[in-house]
């Protein structure tokens, strides 16, 4: 049976990685040394391949390679016009078996294929990873009407290997789209782009934001026999937008085959008067916006001075509303309560706009897919995001905009209730502080609440709907009013024309929001996988320093508990189960020993990165280098998993030792 070229290259590629999971390699160089050891006379040179097959037979590694790989073939009944094949491949006893995908003959599909990039000139000089080989690598994911999709890593490349393809459900009931088939004409009025966003992870498992890209897939409505190739160019992020980043060849194919496609003028025509119909919009609000700065600075001069954002560039350097970044969002049942909301806002990583050279801080207001595939970005992104969830959640949210101490600009989240109680929320940290205005002409001697927030100025709030710039006297957090519909204190935006182009649909450039995607992180595997990494650096440390090391497993098992409560009060600001902890450590500890324990907590899961942080403690040194008698030692960790595979890690260390006076 021949292959072409291009499968038995992926064929190849998978017996290798299959081989790496097994270690086959290093066994076999194993039992190369101890044949030659125990079987070459010295008379002879070299051992023949058979010698060397048969030594491997005989050890039963053949026999345990054949049992680990399975060749698992997948038949689809229909197959996509002119999609390739389901390759053979490799799988081990315990990965799932390939899923068909049920394709709906009563709705239309998209298949969105990748057939390779070009022109990634930043990887020209970067050499071919060794099978095996740890390597940066390039991810791709996709939105498209409430759908996401991820492809394959692939290593980074000048033209990195990309072969992927990905089915994109046009018509959608659950969108309103009614019950028939959908026809050219009725796509032809479907302005949603297929946004893709293009990630680096390095070998530390760092990521990178590379590239985002709005895909107008309607060209294939006039296409011949509904199938186009296209040849993307990706732009740069931030500073470097204007950069060609690479160079991505899609192929784009309608299912079923529509039985009549339109002109390409007709195609073309549409889309003209849709970005026509965009700028008119986006200009009659860039007119009203500087009316209403310019009413806002009459109204004081030092307004001037104030945080009042109008405008956010986003990662492609394009300037859009602050409200377009904003928009209710439903968590479905990835997230229960609001707190657990701004939990999971918190465990996303923080990181600012990368800035070339110095001059402070880089602007970048990431789109939700962006920071979502990310999986970390600056506060704004978090505060942004935040306020979306607590929208959907019914509450009444906004973004606040002003400075912490020093005059550094920041974003956090406010909701005003019912009662008139305004809550801070600060998406870095998770943290809630209920505001309580200082009256400054109160008396001097008489007691004023002293605020817990960080922040110190408001220039501005703002959500999906409405827009109020701070017309106080003093823009100072402390002594503000938050009493919104008091014109006098907030200069609203008018509602009508922030819904003219901040509104679902309003406009083609707005980017669609996506859903949350579940959390592919098992949590127990990689809390096992984190604590025995962390036991072997333990080991060898306290080794390098002339050591023993003894572990106490049933002692690591009574940390659980603790670390389970330090996540619950995270979540809900509630202390519990530290009784019980504390009982079953003194029933632990016999007379006459000493306990101690120093719990800490990362956002990632990387096990050689937390121990050089905890080394950094002198508490956590202090217990990782204990010296006395019977010391015993323990670690334990546990992963908390949240959507978009972002997860809360807590480690704990601990020993008990005898007491030597």
């Amino acid at each position: 049976m021949s292959l072409p070229p291009e499968k038995a290259s992926e064929l190849k590629q998978l017996i290798h990685q299959q081989l790496s999971k097994m270690d086959v390699h290093g066994r076999i160089r194993e039992i190369l040394a101890e044949t030659i050891r125990e079987e070459l006379a010295p008379d002879q040179q070299q051992l023949s391949t058979e010698d060397l097959i048969k030594a491997l037979r005989r050890r039963g590694i053949i026999d345990d390679v054949m049992k680990e790989l399975n060749f698992v073939t997948d038949s689809v009944d229909q197959e996509l016009p002119s999609s390739p094949k389901q390759p053979v491949c490799f799988t081990d006893r315990q990965s799932t078996l390939l899923k068909k995908t049920n394709i709906d003959p009563t709705r239309r599909y998209l298949y969105l294929q990748v057939l390779g990039g070009k022109a990634f000139l930043e990887h020209l000089q970067e050499p071919e990873p060794l099978p095996g080989q740890v390597c940066s690598t390039f991810t791709l994911c996709l939105h498209f009407r409430n759908q996401r999709f991820r492809s394959k890593p692939v290593p980074c490349a000048c033209e990195p290997d990309f072969r992927d393809g990905f089915l994109l459900e046009v018509h959608r009931e659950s969108l309103g789209d009614g019950t028939r088939m959908a026809d050219s004409t009725t796509m032809l009025s479907i302005s949603d782009p297929v946004h893709m966003v293009l990630i680096k992870t390095d070998i530390f498992g760092e990521t990178t934001l590379v590239a985002s890209y709005f895909l107008e897939w309607r060209s294939v409505l006039g296409s011949e026999n509904g199938v186009t190739s296209l040849t993307v160019e990706l732009m740069g992020v931030g500073t470097e937008s204007k950069v060609s980043v690479g160079i991505l060849n899609i192929k784009l194919e309608m299912y079923p085959p529509l039985n009549q496609t339109l002109s390409q003028e007709v195609v073309n025509t549409q889309l003209a008067l849709e970005r026509q119909k965009t700028a008119e919009k986006e200009r009659l609000f860039l007119v009203y916006a500087k009316q209403w700065w310019r009413e806002y600075l009459q109204i004081r001069p030092s307004h001037n001075s104030r945080l009042v954002k109008i405008f956010a560039q986003d990662e492609n350097g394009i300037n859009r509303p602050v409200c377009s970044y904003i928009k209710p969002l439903r968590a479905g049942r990835l997230l229960d309560t609001p707190r657990q909301a701004a939990r999971f806002v918190n465990v996303l990583g923080y990181e600012r706009a990368p800035v070339i050279g110095g001059g402070g801080k880089q602007e970048q207001w990431c789109t939700l897919l962006a920071f979502l595939c990310r999986n970390k970005g600056d506060c704004e992104d978090h505060a942004n995001l935040l306020c979306s969830l607590l929208l959907g959640y019914g509450l009444e949210a906004f973004v606040c905009v002003g400075t912490k101490a020093k005059g550094i600009p920041h974003a956090w989240v406010m909701t005003c209730g019912t009662d008139g109680t305004v809550t801070f929320w600060e998406s870095l940290t998770g943290h809630r502080y209920i505001h309580k205005p200082v009256n400054p002409d109160e008396s001097p001697v008489a007691e004023q609440p002293k605020p817990l927030y960080p922040y110190r100025t408001i220039g501005c709030v703002f959500n999906h709907q409405m827009f109020l710039g701070n017309c106080q006297p003093s823009d100072s957090v402390e002594i503000c009013v938050f009493d919104l519909n008091d014109e006098s204190k907030w200069k609203p935006m008018s509602e009508e024309a922030i819904k003219s182009v901040c509104a679902p649909g309003a406009t083609t450039s707005l980017p669609p929001f996506p859903p949350l995607c579940a959390s592919t992180i098992d949590a127990s595997v990689t809390s096992n996988e984190i604590e025995i990494q962390l036991r072997l650096l333990v080991s060898e440390h306290r080794k390098d320093l002339g050591l023993t090391t003894v572990w106490e497993d049933q002692l690591s098992y009574l940390l659980s508990p603790a670390l389970a409560s330090y996540e619950f009060e995270r979540t809900t600001s509630i202390s519990a189960g530290n009784e019980e902890f504390q009982d079953a450590i003194r029933r632990a500890v016999p007379d006459g020993h000493t306990f101690k324990g120093f719990p800490i907590h990362f956002v990632y899961r990387n096990a050689r990165r937390a121990f050089a942080t905890c080394l950094r403690s002198p508490f956590c040194e202090e217990i990782i280098c204990c010296r006395g008698d019977q010391v015993r030692l323990a670690v334990r960790v546990r992963v908390f998993t949240y959507p978009e595979s972002a997860c809360a890690v807590w480690i704990m260390f601990a020993c008990k030792y005898r007491s030597v006076l």
